[in-house]
């Protein structure tokens, strides 16, 4: 008999993604007992400071930003029973074009062989059943998201381990649904032009290419709670803005694309871990 748990490991760029697109699956598997582990890949410097300095801005400290997401972080990750949090602690590379790109240390100029021959130690301990992380665009061309998707699948190449593995996204309908609470909430939104507008149309998937719809509406409150954990961050965090209940409404289904699967389970699928109960 395998007396290993069953395991999922979410593999994360920033202090406060694991809530943004996982926070469901995160404690839903958590409340039906499997091991929960979360890699965060970056310090999240890039982060707003207290009051909302930003990055570049007079009195924004990334060393200190960067403590104050670790401590956000542990906070959110104990409202969703996380079972174990690991730091690789890469400087955070802002958004795509900023100076911090390229400066020393930062996770989007590390060679990926180093960033994957330290995930596949992580991913050679716990043995995970389910990765999840983003896909090769990093969701929206984030250079840390695309970075954490490079070093997953370059580790798992490393390691040869066999886990289901899934990317996140978003069906286009939900995209759609959810400009329209844009504009509900976002009161100052302002629409975008046509080049953001047609950015914005290429962000997640068709409904049909969509393998996996996990129902986590019965976790929206942990999700929510861990999401206001990142309190620093709250300019950035629009949910918030909605309340518990209508963020519950938009983001109680979370959704991936199966990218490795060695058991058979057919898709579309309704769990990380069909096939593997």
């Amino acid at each position: 008999m395998n007396s290993r748990p069953l395991t999922l490991m979410a593999v994360h760029a920033h202090p406060d993604d694991e809530a943004t697109g996982t926070g469901g699956v995160l404690a839903r598997y958590a409340a039906e007992g499997v091991r929960t582990v979360l890699v965060t890949c970056t310090d999240g410097g890039c982060g707003d400071g207290p009051g909302g300095v930003k990055p570049g801005d007079p009195g924004h400290d990334p060393a200190a930003v960067a403590l104050m997401r670790r401590q956000e972080l542990e906070s959110s990750c104990e409202i969703l029973k996380v079972s174990h949090l690991e730091m690789l602690d890469y400087a955070d590379s802002g958004m795509m074009g900023w100076a911090t790109n390229d400066a020393p240390g930062s996770f989007w100029r590390t060679p990926v062989e180093e960033g994957a021959a330290r995930l596949a130690e992580l991913l050679r301990r716990y043995q995970p059943d389910v990765v999840v992380t983003y896909d090769e665009n990093g969701f929206y061309g984030h250079p840390d998201h695309i970075q954490a998707n490079r070093i997953t699948m370059a580790a798992l190449e490393m390691t040869g381990l066999t886990p289901k593995v899934y990317w996140t996204t978003a069906p286009r309908s939900m995209m759609q649904r959810f400009g329209e609470v844009m504009r509900e909430f976002g009161g100052d939104w302002q629409e975008p032009d046509p080049a953001e507008a047609a950015a914005l149309a290429e962000i997640g998937l068709p409904d049909e290419e969509i393998t996996t719809w996990v129902d986590t509406a019965a976790f929206g409150g942990q999700k929510f709670d861990a999401l206001a954990a990142h309190a620093s961050q709250g300019e950035n965090i629009f949910f918030l803005k909605m309340g518990q209940e209508r963020f519950t409404e938009l983001m109680g289904v979370e959704t991936f694309v199966r990218v490795q699967d060695t058991t058979g389970a057919a898709v579309p699928e309704n769990d990380l871990f069909a096939g593997l109960h």
